[in-house]
């Protein structure tokens, strides 16, 4: 790109011209383009290209009312605005760019409309005026104040110029007369020549010269001021640098000591999070992983159970609950005993192990992912009762629910019926989140096989409790649906022995609709959801298994 540059207009006006290439905005599908822009007569205009100057220019702006502003964080741009109306422009460097806001600048001071305009130089005929003007230029205090810039000194070096040559013109008028008549060439009427203030002239040229003098000097301090300004300015931005440079490594080392601790609950998470989707899911598998970690250590360092607070001896079946708890039980335990072709198309295998099939369909509500989740698995050697037992009794929670921070019991409605609030464990990037649910035991009888054991369900569902309103301090709510239900199949072993845990096997299905809360990428979750669901079932069954193996069977 070339720099702007001044040349000489041939017409009679002969203006000063200022042109060169910018680069300039067009529009977001072409960017930025070179373009030729030239700076003539109060008017900036552009070109294609500097041969296409014959043709016409492309635009143009008036600078009488124009706006120029250098870009806040580009350098090397500036803009220039005349109402609705802006140029976006580039220059190739800051010098570059500097000359051009000049060069604007200096054609709106000479036009009168630049701001501050009152206070700019304006010609002078007279030595009265160009002493008092020399004196208000030469003041101290002026210059303290920093009322008048570079430009506006060599404004005023061009009025002592213009003044200079005035005084000139007259001398050189008046020595012509006199050599007239001393060659004889003026006849006797001619007049005489014209009369000269010598003394009050060189009055003139000797204020109008040291005024020159004084002006220069002064220029050449305001320069040097200006160097000086910019180099503390470049200092300062050096020192803020660098102090920038530190916080954020102190920062980064931070959080990298406390990835699991962070204030608020959206702290990274939410839809303009800096993370993409396979670094936030990463971070969470890392989370998970470490949380099973802690839990195996918790099996070692195994400390005493969690008393609850002992039931009621009958259903409270006049609680405010009881008729939400009884109509969800049945529509859920009805739910799970579909097969897959009866409740629905759109659903989808998505891990098999063994005798262990998980369906999926996906659905999601205001951009969150609630996909519902179906699962059948069959383990031998436990019953439906245990299953159920230890899906349900708090004092066995925290051995089988990794993510669990704290659980408590707000209330025992029955000795099947309690309401939880559990605050699970945060997973960098995500938030923490907790959840209010009540649930509910039941025993089904078994209309399939009249003499077999009886079907156990568990169903976990969402509920509000005004001591612990939702969202409300670190935590994001969690909404849940969930169903187990426990089928325990006997196969009689031969000559009438007794029946033992070789003989006996539980069909779990385990069917969810579990709404996060907050935010995350819909991708993350159901890649967590494919991860996290497969390994929670096997878990939890093999810690029923380890837990019931020597110890009778409960049917």
């Amino acid at each position: 790109m070339a720099d702007g540059h001044s040349s000489e207009d041939s017409d009679a006006e002969n203006q000063t011209e200022f042109a060169g290439i910018l680069s300039k905005w067009t529009n977001y599908i072409h960017g930025w383009q070179d373009r030729y822009i030239v700076l003539k007569s109060g008017t900036l205009s552009y070109y294609r290209s500097e041969h296409e100057r014959g043709y016409g220019c492309r635009g143009a702006l008036s600078l009488t009312k124009a706006v120029i502003k250098p870009h806040e964080f580009d350098e090397c741009r500036f803009d220039v605005a005349v109402n609705d109306c802006v140029w976006y422009l580039r220059a190739d460097s800051v010098e570059i760019k500097q000359g051009w806001l000049e060069a604007l600048e200096s054609c709106r001071v000479e036009s009168g409309y630049a701001t501050g305009s009152e206070t700019s130089l304006k010609r002078h005929d007279s030595s009265v005026s160009l002493q008092s003007n020399n004196h208000s230029t030469a003041s101290g205090s002026s210059f303290k104040k920093g009322s008048r810039t570079l430009r506006e000194k060599l404004a005023e070096i061009d009025t002592y110029r213009d003044i200079l040559s005035q005084q000139i013109d007259t001398l050189q008028k008046y020595f012509d007369s006199c050599v007239e008549l001393d060659l004889g060439k003026e006849s006797q009427s001619k007049e005489s020549p014209p009369a000269v203030d010598f003394k009050g002239e060189s009055i003139t040229f000797k204020t109008t010269t040291a005024a020159v003098i004084d002006t220069l000097s002064h220029c050449s301090e305001l320069v040097v001021q200006r160097e000086e300004s910019w180099r503390k300015r470049l200092d300062r931005e050096k020192e803020r640098r660098k102090h920038c440079e530190v916080l954020a490594q102190k920062y980064f080392e931070q959080l990298q000591k406390s990835r699991t601790v962070h204030p608020g609950p959206d702290l990274e998470e939410g839809p303009h999070s800096v993370l993409a989707d396979d670094e936030f899911y990463d971070a969470v598998e890392s989370g998970l992983d470490k949380m099973e970690e802690e839990q195996e250590l918790r099996e070692k360092l195994k400390t005493g159970q969690i008393p609850i607070t002992p039931p009621p001896t009958s259903p409270a079946i006049q609680h405010r609950l009881w008729p939400e708890v009884d109509r969800l039980v049945k529509q859920q335990v009805a739910m799970a005993r579909m097969g897959i072709g009866e409740c629905g198309t759109g659903w989808q295998l998505f891990a098999e192990d063994g005798e262990m099939k998980m369906y999926r369909r996906e659905e999601e509500v205001d951009g969150m992912v609630v996909d519902p989740l179906k699962a059948v698995h069959v383990v031998k050697g436990i019953t439906g009762h245990e299953v159920c037992d230890y899906f349900f009794n708090p004092k066995y929670r925290y051995d089988w629910e990794t993510t669990l921070e704290h659980m408590t019991v707000l209330e025992t409605i029955s000795d099947d019926t309690l309401v939880f609030l559990q605050t699970h464990k945060r997973i960098w990037p995500a938030s923490q989140r907790d959840v209010v649910f009540w649930s509910h035991m039941r025993k089904l009888p078994n209309d399939q096989d009249r003499d077999g054991p009886d079907i156990w369900t568990v169903v976990n569902n969402s509920t509000e409790s005004p001591e612990h309103p939702a969202n409300v301090g670190k935590c994001v709510r969690i909404y849940l649906t969930v169903c187990l239900l426990c089928q325990t199949r006997v196969h009689p072993p031969k000559d009438g022995a007794p029946i033992t845990r070789n003989n006996v096997s539980c069909k779990i299905t385990y069917c969810s609709v579990v709404n996060p809360g907050g935010w995350a990428p819909a991708s993350v979750l159901r890649a967590v959801y494919k991860r996290e669901y497969p390994k929670f079932l096997k878990r939890f069954t093999s810690y029923v298994i380890n837990q019931t193996k020597n110890k009778p069977l409960m049917f």
